[in-house]
Order: C-alpha cells, then sequence, then structure tokens
C-alpha cells in the first residue's frame, strides 16, 4: 500500500513538473499571485543579446528573390543537424502576396509529417481565430488571406525547444522571407518569434497584445506579439487574451485599408 502511494504521490509531481516545463517553453514566465508585485523596483540584468546569426546564411538568404527560391535553399540544406532529423522541411503555408504574416516558433509533429506549420490541434485552433476575423491561408484575395511561417523550419526532436544556435541558424530566412512577402501586418505566435524579430527579452505573457514596429523596406511595419495557439489548448481561459489581441489586428487591418 505504502509503495502505491509513493508511486502515485511520484507521477503526480512528473506530471506538475512536465506541465510547468510546457508552460516555460510556451513562454508564460509569470505567475500571477495575490501578493502585490512592485512594478517599479529596478529591473534586473538584461540577458545577453542573442549571438549573431552564421555569416554563411545571411549570405545565402540575401541571394533569394522568390519564396521558391527559398524553400529550395533549405530543402538543400542538408549539414545542419535539425534538418539531418526532421521528416521534412516545414515551409510557410498560405498566399505569397498576403497582407498578414503569422510567425511561429518551430514545427511539432504533425507539420514535421505533412510539411505544413499549424496543421495539427493548435493550427486547427488558429485557423478557426482568424476565420473569426475574416481571415484565411487559403484566401485567393491578398486583402483576405495570411502566410503562415515558423522561425526554425525543422521539428527538433522531442518537440524540444530550438536552441539559440538553431534560432540563429534560421534567423536569416525567416528575415529575407518577410522581405520577399513584404506583408503590411507580422503576428507573432509565442515569445520566441517576438524576441527574434523585436530583441526584446520581455516574456510574452507582458510583450502579448502591444504593437511593435519591425523596420522592413525601409518603413516601420505594425507587429503584433500574441499567445501561441498550443499554449491556448493547454490554459483555455487565456484565449480571452488571444481574442483581445484578434480584435486589435482585425481593427489594425481596417485602418491600414482606408
Amino acid at each position: 500500500m505504502r509503495n502505491d502511494a509513493v508511486t502515485g504521490g511520484t507521477n503526480e509531481r512528473a506530471r506538475w513538473l512536465e506541465q510547468l516545463r510546457w508552460q516555460v517553453e510556451m513562454g508564460a514566465d509569470e505567475a500571477i499571485a495575490e501578493a502585490p508585485v512592485n512594478r517599479l523596483a529596478p529591473m534586473p540584468q538584461a540577458a545577453p543579446a542573442p549571438s549573431p546569426a552564421p555569416a554563411a546564411q545571411l549570405d545565402q538568404a540575401a541571394q533569394c528573390r522568390t519564396l521558391e527560391e527559398i524553400f529550395a535553399a533549405l530543402d538543400a540544406m542538408a549539414d545542419f543537424r535539425l534538418r539531418r532529423t526532421a521528416t521534412h522541411t516545414v515551409h510557410a503555408d498560405g498566399h505569397p502576396n498576403a497582407r498578414v504574416m503569422l510567425i511561429g516558433e518551430a514545427p511539432g509533429r504533425d507539420e514535421d509529417l505533412r510539411g505544413k506549420p499549424f496543421v495539427g490541434r493548435s493550427g486547427q485552433l488558429l485557423d478557426r481565430m482568424l476565420a473569426a476575423i475574416g481571415l484565411s491561408r487559403q484566401a485567393e484575395d491578398p486583402e483576405k488571406a495570411v502566410l503562415i511561417s515558423n522561425v526554425v523550419f525543422w521539428r527538433p526532436p522531442g518537440n524540444r525547444k530550438p536552441t539559440e544556435a538553431e534560432v540563429n541558424h534560421c534567423a536569416p530566412w525567416i528575415a529575407r522571407t518577410i522581405e520577399i512577402v513584404d506583408p503590411a501586418i507580422i503576428v507573432c505566435l509565442g515569445a520566441t518569434p517576438a524576441r527574434v524579430l523585436t530583441g526584446s527579452t520581455q516574456g510574452i505573457t507582458r510583450l502579448r497584445g502591444n504593437w511593435l514596429d519591425y523596420p522592413l523596406n525601409g518603413r516601420a511595419v505594425p507587429l503584433l506579439p500574441t499567445l501561441h495557439p498550443a499554449y491556448l489548448l493547454r490554459q483555455p481561459l487565456q484565449k480571452r487574451l488571444a481574442w483581445r489581441d484578434f480584435l486589435s489586428l482585425k481593427l489594425r487591418l481596417a485602418e491600414t485599408g482606408k
């Protein structure tokens, strides 16, 4: 009887730790507690700036002029470790001239098997959220279309969080993809794409819902960080925050369309 109780307690602790790890990976780095928080207290020292992207990747990405050339270059990247362990390279999906570009962190199992971003449960939720504000990755009209991609184009083994080196290796390619698509608005799904595109070290729970600027082709493109759909599946009460962000996106689209 005592061994059963010990085993049950161990399993329960393992489940708690797994849930905590998942929330941290999704960028939920704050706990809302009953005790007040002094927001005026000095901030801790900022984390070191990310390492620069490899020069070879910057040069190769800059030479691409179309999405097709981006896709071909990524497919040919046989020496990259994630490329060797993944089933497919997960390319951007949607309209190549879409007004809105959405960027996540990295593919999961379903995306790796099908070679398209956001096709699992989180992708189905994302599609429903987009449809609720009149957008779709299948839309033929660029005004109502989106293009969806990830910062990292290959699934990390075991769905682990991509390392800084892996993110830096891929960063020039997502930056060049954005330059080619030239969207009117960018939406970052989760902490990693927000950090890569803005340089912010804030957690996504603080950053979400705040419009930022992304320098692109001589202008400032509105960029909106929001919560990752996978996080919303695990924390459904947070859907109200994501919905608030998507309503803000809808309003900004209406304003930029005038």
